[in-house]
């Protein structure tokens, strides 16, 4: 049994911020779960998988955020309570069905849950999904601490179900991936609901009727889902998760949402500002609760926003304010349209401090910019310089320096345009900078499609892409119909490491589980690509020769589509992890260090972090350590040094 159906009401747990999410949605007796992973959202899908049996639960990493959108509105037009997880990208991937989700409505609860990256501690953008739920008019929660991340995930599902419309709850990482003590509520009785779907109904009968938004429906559509937004407002101006602190005359008041109430909240008691400030924090975002505004915005003259990334919290109190003007009286606003605070990067405590403190004329420069100066001179000379690099024995690394050397020896200037993913480090020196363009899942097969057929313009230079084998599934796949379609000339490597390496090992449609572990069909993605007219070569990366001599002859071919799938297992895979194929060593008696003639390619071009360059003896040296066994550095040496033996 999980942890995370441990435990009776009452009881005080230590839960991950999403897994407080979890378990509200457990509490609120979530049915249906469908996701793709993606950091810091994953767990919250993970976690539901892995009590799917106990809970009577059907659980699925789906192959895209939208396709996991539309399950779980099959879910909720069947009478069921569903659930969607996604990172802020993902829900630009999910956008298309959402607005038609948000225009028509659900019948059972359905909460969409955003976890973003303020600072894109691990994303390729800071995006901030909260403007889909203002574009698309659907409400939008933001818990301010752990507790709220399950009470709020578990109010949600009421709120939706009182509306009949999706409801976003929007997470940031410093919750969901922090963690804290959540007080447990109920468990709902174990029972599997009966899914059925109405479509008999008249057209516009939201529970009874065809799921449609066709243009005859759509303005009495749209009127429906502004109405539910003013039901909305209603609802939330008594919400209890919106909270007021500090006295009732503040010299200054702080509105604010998410975590950065606790930054608020640790700024104001450091300064000992708590008899000066009023800090009113919104959980309901959007809609605004415009009558508990008003009432909070007259009780003083100058008003701070805090928020991470755009100013949507600060604009739309602005308009509410603007519009409120006769009964509120005039307004000094703060923060990021006056560069108060940043527009860029988190929100952290001592930039509301620093913020506050220019408001309140308090020097704010004690304790925090102090402290954070000192500790930065005493440490940074011990902290070893480290550049991101990938995994000792992982297929990636040897993938990039064969596509490097091919296209070296093929010398037409030729590129490859990536994706997001570990092996977007394909565009640094761990990938030998190879990758020359990296934007959004499946956009190196999108561009490699554009750039394929440009010949007519004069373009001679190869063009290459790589995917992930999760990407090829996720988003990959149309941009190759698009290239063969359209007799694109193109070279398509696919990165196979036998699952969704970056956020956790997830299964995707190759693999043969699915998320609860259970045996599942799996896609061969190089009968997939045959299947459509590709000419397709299935190798393994570790062999670096016979990878090199493939790219090359796919390099002088006749023009046309090209799929190279690259197959070997990631080597933190639990298939992988602790297990050598090869004990590997060096030779001291070969090994020539600097007099060799190669540079030392190995330590200074390779760069496996498990080869070491031994200063003293002026020689190469595997770290055992790191080491995975995978043997390809044996290929590198041009001196034969580097050896390997089977291991035992």
């Amino acid at each position: 049994m999980s942890d995370i159906i441990q435990g009776r009401a009452g009881e005080i747990r230590l839960f991950q911020g999403n897994e407080a999410i979890a378990r509200g949605a457990l509490e609120a007796g979530v049915n249906v779960v469908a996701a793709y992973p993606g950091t810091p959202s994953s767990e919250i899908p993970e976690t539901l998988a892995r009590v799917a049996a106990e809970r009577g639960l059907y659980v699925e990493w789906s192959v895209n955020e939208k396709v996991a959108l539309e399950v779980a509105a099959a879910a909720s037009y069947s009478g069921l309570r569903s659930l969607s997880a996604m990172k802020q990208v993902g829900v630009n991937v999910a956008s298309d069905f959402l607005l038609h989700l948000a225009q028509y409505g659900t019948r059972g609860a359905m909460i969409l849950i955003s976890c973003e990256d303020p600072g894109a501690l691990s994303s390729s953008n800071e995006g901030d999904s909260r403007h889909y739920a203002r574009l698309m008019e659907f409400p939008m929660l933001e818990p301010g601490d752990f507790q709220e991340a399950l009470e709020i995930t578990k109010w949600a599902f009421d709120l939706s179900e009182t509306l009949k419309t999706v409801v976003m709850v929007r997470s940031v990482t410093r919750l969901s991936h922090a963690s804290g003590n959540v007080r447990l509520g109920e468990l709902p009785e174990l029972k599997v609901p009966k899914a059925c779907f109405h479509f008999q109904g008249p057209l516009l009968d939201q529970m009874e009727g065809p799921v449609t938004n066709e243009p005859p429906s759509i303005a009495p559509l749209r009127r429906r889902t502004q109405e539910k937004l003013k039901q909305a407002a209603e609802i939330f101006e008594t919400s209890p998760f919106n909270t007021y602190s500090g006295p009732l005359q503040p010299e200054l008041l702080v509105i604010t949402s998410s975590t950065c109430n606790l930054y608020c909240q640790e700024a104001i008691h450091l300064l000992g500002a708590g008899s000066r400030v009023g800090l009113l924090k919104l959980a309901t975002t959007w809609p605004l609760p415009s009558g508990l505004l008003k009432r909070h915005l007259k009780i003083c003259g100058q008003v701070l926003v805090v928020e991470d990334l755009q100013p949507f919290l600060e604009e739309n109190v602005k308009v509410l304010a603007a519009e409120a003007a006769a009964e509120i009286g005039p307004k000094a606003f703060h923060g990021k349209r006056n560069n108060c605070l940043p527009t860029v990067g988190e929100i952290t405590p001592d930039l509301v401090m620093g913020a506050l403190g220019r408001l309140l004329g308090v020097d704010t420069r004690l304790s925090f910019q102090d402290y954070q100066e000192a500790v930065s001179q005493e440490v940074t000379p011990f902290i070893p310089p480290r550049m991101m690099t990938f995994c000792p024995g992982c297929p990636h690394r040897a993938s990039y320096w064969s596509i490097h050397n091919a296209l070296a020896l093929d010398d037409r200037q030729g590129f490859v345009c990536g994706d997001i993913g570990c092996y977007a480090l394909g565009t640094m020196q761990a990938g030998f900078n190879t990758v020359k363009t990296v934007h959004a899942m499946g956009s190196g097969s999108g561009l490699a499609s554009g750039f394929g057929r440009l010949e007519a313009f004069g373009l001679e230079q190869p063009v290459l892409a790589v995917c992930g084998d999760s990407t090829f599934f996720h988003a990959a796949l149309p941009s190759l119909v698009n290239a063969v379609h359209n007799r694109c000339n193109a070279i398509f490597v696919i990165m196979d490491n036998s699952g969704t390496a970056m956020t956790g090992f997830q299964p995707h449609p190759g693999s043969p589980t699915d998320a609860t572990g259970h045996p599942a069909p799996a896609m061969d993605i190089a009968a997939i690509c045959r299947s459509m007219g590709a000419q397709v070569q299935v190798g393994d990366p570790f062999d670096l020769l016979e990878t090199q001599r493939e790219l090359l002859t796919m390099l002088e071919s006749p023009p046309g589509v090209k799929v190279l799938v690259l197959r070997q297992a990631c080597a933190l895979s639990p298939q992988k992890k602790g297990k050598k194929n090869f004990e590997v060593f060096v030779d001291p008696l070969l090994c020539l260090g600097d007099s060799c003639g190669c540079n030392r390619l190995c330590t200074r071009a390779f760069r496996c972090p498990a080869l070491t360059w031994d200063k003293t003896a002026h020689k190469t040296r595997v770290d055992e350590v790191l080491c995975a066994g995978c043997g390809v550095c044996v290929s590198i040496c041009p001196q034969g040094a580097i050896q390997k033996k089977e291991a035992a």
